[in-house]
């Protein structure tokens, strides 16, 4: 009797592991899809903080901006045909009107043609320009925060050195002894001395405006390299190029995305300075800040000369403001939760 219940007792503790193995094997599918839903479920920090942004209406409204202009001024001499250097071409100081949408200018030249042209002039100097700030800047402040001691004070005084030169005055002192020898490389190398002109402007702009970024990235090399992260890569044997390229850089690239974007913007107004007083490219490039300069003697006569130009350079550098503006509080961990 005794063994009878014994048996009935096993056979029934097997039949109740058989139903749950069976159970299990059935519900593991459904376990395994709802952790790879909340896996996916999960927000990176980009597409978090592609989220924040796009709720920053003004952010994207510089997007939207700086984004047609930089189309329309790329794509527009293909479609717009009309010529950019031809004075007296057309009857001087014309207002808008359906064949010359913008007008014409104090020399009779269509001035949609011309703010194409040069609009992609003024914005190409602008990226540039900020990609060798930004780049120096990095490169810089990353040693300085990284290795610390003598390179960090050595560094810093350096930055500290050029953060004292007058910029502007320096600036137009280059282009100005430059200016002829680079237009002479750049038609014996590419062809073209306008070229020339372009590589000395984006690389004194470039040289003269690291120092924030080097400072910027400095303090936050600083502050992530004690983390505990890292220092955890650094105790099972990552080189110092693996330190600073997987484990510090990526973490601190959200302030240097944000610097970017500024430096575009203070590009584009110093070169449009340049060219306003007679030291950017030449006359016969239209650059914005060349046809304020232009301009400048006219606008009793011709108002519109002076207000189409100067109006695009305020809007696309307030857009880009816009666009730094809206990246820093989207990049902004506090309010990324």
């Amino acid at each position: 009797m005794a063994r009878n219940t014994i048996s009935s007792l096993g056979s029934v503790r097997r039949r109740r592991a058989t139903t749950l193995a069976d159970a299990g094997q059935v519900n593991a599918p459904k376990g395994g899809a709802a952790l790879d839903s909340r896996v996916r479920e999960q927000r990176s920090l980009w597409n978090n903080a592609w989220r924040q942004f796009r709720h920053h209406k003004l952010a994207m409204a510089g997007l939207i901006i700086f984004v047609l202009f930089t189309i329309i001024t790329f794509i527009g001499p293909l479609v717009y045909n009309e010529e950019v250097n031809a004075p007296f071409a057309y009857t001087s100081g014309e207002g808008p009107s359906f064949r010359h949408p913008f007008g014409t200018d104090s020399l009779g030249q269509d001035m949609l043609a011309r703010i194409l042209y040069g609009g992609r002039i003024s914005i190409a100097v602008g990226l540039v320009a900020a990609f060798i700030a930004i780049t120096l800047g990095t490169l810089i402040g990353a040693m300085a925060g990284f290795f610390g001691g003598f390179a960090d004070s050595l560094l810093m005084r350096i930055t500290d050195l050029f953060v004292s030169l007058p910029q502007l005055p320096l600036l137009l002192l280059i282009t100005y002894l430059f200016k002829e020898s680079m237009q002479d490389f750049g038609d014996r190398t590419f062809g073209s001395s306008n070229f020339g002109v372009f590589l000395l402007i984006v690389t004194v702009i470039g040289i003269l405006a690291w120092m924030p970024t080097a400072r910027l990235v400095r303090a936050s090399f600083m502050s992530v390299k004690e983390k505990e992260f890292v220092e955890a890569a650094r105790s099972v044997g990552a080189t110092r190029s693996m330190l600073i390229s997987r484990h510090i850089l990526p973490n601190v690239l959200s302030p240097i995305i944000v610097a970017a974007t500024l430096e575009i913007g203070s590009a584009i107004i110093t070169e449009s300075a340049l060219s306003f007083l007679g030291l950017g490219f030449p006359s016969d490039v239209p650059t914005w800040g060349q046809m304020l300069s232009q301009a400048k003697d006219y606008l009793p006569i011709y108002p519109h000369e002076a207000l189409i130009p100067g109006t695009l350079i305020f809007l696309t550098v307030l857009s880009i403001n816009y666009i730094g503006d809206g990246l820093r509080d989207a990049l902004d961990p506090r309010k990324s939760q």
